[in-house]
């Protein structure tokens, strides 16, 4: 395949899914990592692709937003670790808030039948998960729910979360980076994690690495009001330091 088609090939791929990765296009296509950069570097000169952290997105699409089922399907592996090393977080007896998000939700299929929490959460499907856990006082903060997400939004779900003090609020992001800070698609979600993140003693960001350098239209909260980011080792240490140097503690797991 010459590179005009190939990059043609790569612009269908980016518009259709929404993001496109660096090494999972050099193993589509069977051609180096380096030959992937210079293509996404030619479709950003050409002003049709937007480079982002390992890949890239169409250019105007700062409001993407995958579908639950996608997300739930990527970085499967770096979140079950990321949540293994949230189990280290969560308070003896005390309580927790669960932000709406697919590495969130893998938190919630760790705790372990011996945990005692008070957890509060808006997500649907974290509240599924957690229903039957022995040791969970579940509290399901109500509103309108988003088929994106499944998660409730608006004024009861703003409402309720500005009368809570928890020990620890577990959040998650769309996309996150010194310069931009913490930001998601929709502005209603964004509100709520607004609210969330004050509803807690101490906020731990929990995002896998693929999602550094992303930007998305709703804008949450800044890196400084994030006491501890746990990531994968994807992040770079370099990625690392300029992260710290913006606020939370990182932890690589």
């Amino acid at each position: 395949m010459y590179a005009p088609e190939r990059q043609q090939a790569i612009l269908r791929l980016a518009r259709e899914r929404g993001r496109v990765e660096v090494l999972t296009l050099a193993d589509e296509f069977h051609v180096t990592a380096e030959t992937v950069r210079r293509d996404l570097k030619t479709l950003v000169r050409a002003g049709v692709l937007r480079r982002v952290h390992g890949g890239a997105i169409p250019a105007g699409r700062l409001d993407f937003e995958p579908d639950l089922s996608e997300r739930e399907s990527t970085a499967v592996t770096e979140k079950e670790r990321i949540a293994r090393a949230a189990l280290d977080l969560l308070p003896d007896r005390g309580s927790v808030l669960l932000d709406a998000g697919t590495t969130t939700a893998a938190l919630a299929a760790a705790l372990p039948l011996n945990a005692a929490l008070t957890v509060v959460t808006h997500a649907l499907p974290l509240a599924a998960r957690l229903a039957d856990h022995p040791g969970i006082d579940l509290h399901v903060v109500g509103g309108r729910i988003r088929t994106r997400t499944r998660a409730a939004v608006d004024a009861w779900a703003l409402r309720t979360y500005g009368e809570i003090t928890a020990d620890v609020a577990f959040l998650a992001t769309n996309g996150f980076a010194p310069d931009s800070g913490l930001t998601t698609p929709d502005l209603a979600e964004a509100a709520v994690k607004r609210v969330l993140m004050s509803a807690a003693r101490r906020v731990v960001l929990l995002a896998d690495s693929g999602k550094y350098g992303q930007e998305h239209f709703a804008r949450f909260g800044t890196l400084a009001q994030v006491d501890l980011l746990i990531t994968d080792e994807g992040l770079t240490a370099a990625d690392a330091a300029a992260v710290e140097a913006a606020g939370p503690e990182v932890r690589r797991a």
